[in-house]
């Protein structure tokens, strides 16, 4: 079962509250279901117009490569050709940097990936993982290993 409009939007404001709390700059939160579809998106007051895009890609990419943002950063640094391509052939909507994350349930299933954007990337990821354990479900960066 994909990522519910209600887990999306509760991952959505308790990942800005995060950011607010934290001093982080404007955020842009996207929330996807396991097909790419976007969920919910919101952007703070400051956050650049080029934040949603970037956000969508950091969540679109891992869900369209089945593999976290530190996985994707380790092919692009061994194979930049590949990962050129792969950036062109999904029209700039992938992303190599923490700030996306896939999100599961307890039993492991995927639901979807959150794409944060606004502050450094570890931040977005912080953010990412506090709107995810608000809705009480499980986060996957690649950084568990």
């Amino acid at each position: 079962m994909p990522i519910t409009l209600d887990q999306a939007q509760t991952i959505v404001r308790a990942a800005l509250e995060h950011g607010t709390e934290q001093g982080f700059q404007p955020l842009t939160v996207a929330v996807l279901d396991p097909g790419g579809a976007l969920v919910a998106l919101a952007r703070q007051d400051g956050s650049g117009y080029l934040r949603p895009d970037l956000a969508t890609a950091k969540a679109w990419g891992i869900l369209g490569m089945g593999m976290t943002n530190r996985a994707l950063a380790a092919r692009a640094e061994a194979a930049p050709d590949l990962y050129t391509t792969l950036v062109a052939l999904s029209g700039g909507k992938v992303a190599s940097v923490p700030g996306g994350v896939f999100v599961r349930d307890a039993d492991g299933q995927l639901l979807g990936a959150v794409g944060i954007s606004g502050d450094t990337s570890l931040n977005d990821e912080a953010a990412a993982l506090a709107g995810i354990e608000a809705a009480g479900l499980v986060a996957e960066t690649g950084a568990e290993a």
